[in-house]
């Protein structure tokens, strides 16, 4: 049984998607691995990389071309100063040439070298073939999938030495929402006691403190610039940042200067039901606005999807508990990165196998049963609470406009937020032994979904609202 962590479920890196962008620079760093492995770098002198499937229809849109040239140039996406990312990029078109792992100057045109190729290859939807060549022969070849939420494999993944991680034995493992909440039962304890086990399985508590707080501050940052930062967003359909405009109008009487300062302002601020509505709704937007520009996000469980969870978990900060502190937020993470672990190995997390479903749907989910625990809910709520919130996202198809991860895709994230929000308040007043539709069926549900889901509705851009607007009329 695969053991995903947390910190599998919750990445650090940059936007604007987790399965186009964050999937294919992973695999371009593991491919340098794999040429140094080999004893193959030295002689490389020309790379080609060929795009698959949802990565080739929508790649442009989605900043792959730009991740694989990133990867190659061997910038790691959680620590890159996202300010450079521009220069390293006019640097590689203007000059046309890479650094091949920061290390080695190689000629490399990305208009010929990285190829679309607008067919999909059996394994997954999203599929990057990387081949090395000295002077003019092929001298390594090998094929990645990025199977969402920055989440890479090769078919091989069985015996793959780097996916042994993967294979370890938790002490409380689960594949099922049933699973899980036997191990609650039997062990008395909640659920995100049962995941907190699991996690010191990997890593000191000192190192999960530091880590889950990281990510917190990664999600609040973004929140804060997002809410800061006026314009247009990148990629040519002139979508206008509307956070700064909503938050600006929220009308924020403390001074503040710092994210925290911030955070502790909004605590003092109104907290009508409109104004509650419209402050979760500027933390999701403020989250994809960032997202959709490149910058630094957490994938929850996907980029795409990054705005939900941090947007309900603020909403538990500055709306229901003005004491919250580290403790709260630990909690929050564990138990959302351990119901997203669920929907992965029951189903997926990616758009291009499953539609919108597979990502809003699953982190509105997420954020439904982690606020549900915070709020005082048992194990059985929780899972209710996860049912509901994806039951009522089932066939949510993906039709990026133009690729890109802008329209429909920001507005999504506050409609996630806010269903999560009411899935957790009826979970709150539902007794479990009334409930027709546990989890795991609705999981079970979400995958025959996905699978019978046309392709041109899983993040092709060949069908829905992607050709029924056109850029033009942007």
């Amino acid at each position: 049984m695969e053991c995903i962590s947390v910190f599998d479920m919750l990445k650090i890196g940059v936007g604007p998607s987790s399965s186009h962008t964050l999937g294919p620079w992973r695999a371009a760093e593991r491919w340098l691995h794999e040429l140094k492995q080999d004893n193959v770098f030295n002689d490389v002198t020309r790379v080609q990389v060929d795009l698959y499937g949802s990565l080739s229809l929508t790649g442009k849109g989605h900043a792959t071309d730009l991740a694989v040239m990133l990867g190659l140039s061997g910038s790691d996406p959680e620590y890159i100063p996202t300010e450079t990312i521009d220069i390293i990029i006019a640097s590689i078109e203007n000059t046309e040439k890479l650094v091949l792992g920061n290390e080695k100057i190689i000629d490399f045109d990305k208009n010929s070298e990285i190829i679309f190729n607008r067919v999909f290859l059996p394994f997954h939807s999203n599929a990057i073939t990387f081949t090395a060549f000295s002077m003019n022969t092929e001298i390594h070849q090998s094929t990645f999938y990025s199977i969402g939420g920055g989440f890479v494999i090769k078919e091989e993944r069985t015996v793959d030495a780097e996916n042994k991680e993967l294979i370890k034995e938790f002490p409380f493992p689960s594949h099922t929402a049933t699973q899980l909440l036997n191990f609650c039962n039997t062990e008395n304890k909640s659920i995100s006691e049962i995941v907190l086990e699991n996690e010191r399985s990997l890593r000191d508590d000192e190192k999960i403190d530091f880590e889950l707080n990281r990510i917190w501050q990664t999600m609040l940052d973004c929140m804060f610039t997002g809410c800061h930062t006026e314009g247009t967003l990148p990629g040519g359909l002139n979508v206008r940042r509307r956070a700064f405009d909503m938050h600006k109008k929220l009308n924020i009487e403390m001074p503040y200067v710092t994210s925290q300062d911030w955070l502790q302002s909004i605590r003092q601020s109104e907290v009508k039901f409109r104004q509650i509505l419209k402050w979760v709704s500027c933390f999701a937007l403020s989250v994809n606005e960032v997202n959709a520009s490149l910058g630094r996000v957490v994938t929850a469980p996907t980029n795409g999807s990054a705005g939900v969870i941090p947007a309900v978990l603020m909403y538990y900060m500055v709306i229901e508990n003005h004491d919250a502190s580290f403790k709260e937020i630990k909690q929050f993470l564990l138990v959302a990165g351990e119901i997203g672990s669920i929907f992965k190995k029951g189903a997926t997390i990616s758009a291009a196998m499953g539609g919108c479903q597979a990502e809003i749907g699953v982190s509105s989910a997420m954020a439904a049963g982690a606020l549900t625990e915070l709020l005082g809910g048992t194990p059985e709520q929780v899972m209710i609470a996860a049912e509901i919130a994806m039951e009522h996202h089932l066939g949510l198809t993906c039709d990026p406009i133009g690729g890109l991860v802008q329209i429909p895709c920001i507005e999504r994230n506050s409609m996630g937020a806010i269903k999560a929000i009411n899935a957790a308040e009826l979970a709150l007043e539902t007794d479990p032994k009334n409930v027709k539709v546990p989890l795991d069926k609705v999981v079970d549900t979400m995958w025959e979904t996905a699978k019978d889901m046309n392709n041109k509705y899983k993040e092709t851009s060949t069908g829905g609202l992607a050709v029924r607007v056109n850029m033009a009329d942007c």
